[in-house]
């Protein structure tokens, strides 16, 4: 059974996860040619002030 996590920025809407879910289910069930429903996915979301690029927190970009 897959088991993935994605990590991103708050901000994306309920109709964003759910299109992104089932794109990547579709992709991990045709690749590792598993059923869908063995696919488990986990949203992990954060805080612009808790992500940092290049030495900045993301919240102080412009």
């Amino acid at each position: 059974m897959p088991i993935l996590q994605v990590e991103m920025l708050k901000g994306r809407t309920v109709e964003q996860k759910r299109a992104m879910v089932n794109k990547v289910t579709e992709a991990i069930s045709e690749t590792l040619n598993c059923p869908k429903d063995a696919v488990r996915i986990i949203i992990r979301e954060m805080d612009t002030e808790d992500f940092a690029h290049a030495g900045e927190l993301y919240i102080d970009k412009k």
